[in-house]
């Protein structure tokens, strides 16, 4: 059940954050803007940047499953400057979670999971993949989404939730 929570719909959200991307790279060069306009921008003063944002969610989705499985994440040392180098950090990450099958996911419910900045403190792999790891991640989703639309990039709900499975 965690795998299925976090894998295939992490996988999938950050697909469709490379496809946002590729729309705010052509909305700038069809305004004849530097794109790293975008990257640095924000929507508020004390919030992270799109750039930032990007890498948070990346960080999110490798280190959670890393936590949930006990297998080491990829390390990014966070000096991406282009949306190149955006991109291939996402890539990277979909890699790495491709790599993970259910198997992997079967004591992970009942692991002990902690952060450095926790404390000390712990939760187990359930209450951290539905209390923190998911919901830390749509939230820098949402803010990236939320930093382009706000720059006048033309994305809106279907590119955010991407591609749907629906039934006929």
């Amino acid at each position: 059940m965690l795998y299925d929570l976090s894998v295939p719909q992490m996988t999938k959200m950050l697909h469709n954050l490379g496809a946002l991307l590729a729309k705010g790279q052509t909305f700038a060069e069809s305004k004849k803007f530097d794109i790293s306009v975008l990257l640095q921008s924000r929507l508020a003063p004390d919030q992270f940047n799109l750039l930032r944002q990007i890498q948070i969610a990346c960080d999110t989705a490798k280190l959670g499953v890393s936590r949930l499985t006990g297998k080491d994440a990829p390390t990014h040392d966070d000096k991406e400057t282009t949306f190149a180098e955006l991109r291939q950090r996402i890539q990277q990450t979909t890699e790495y979670l491709f790599s993970f099958s259910e198997i992997d996911f079967s004591d992970a419910a009942t692991r002990k999971i902690t952060t450095p900045r926790w404390e000390g403190k712990w939760m187990l792999g359930h209450d951290f993949v539905v209390q923190h790891m998911l919901p830390n991640f749509y939230f820098h989703m949402t803010t990236a989404y939320s930093i382009l639309r706000h720059n006048g990039v033309e994305v809106g709900k279907k590119d955010y939730l991407g591609e749907m499975p629906y039934k006929k």
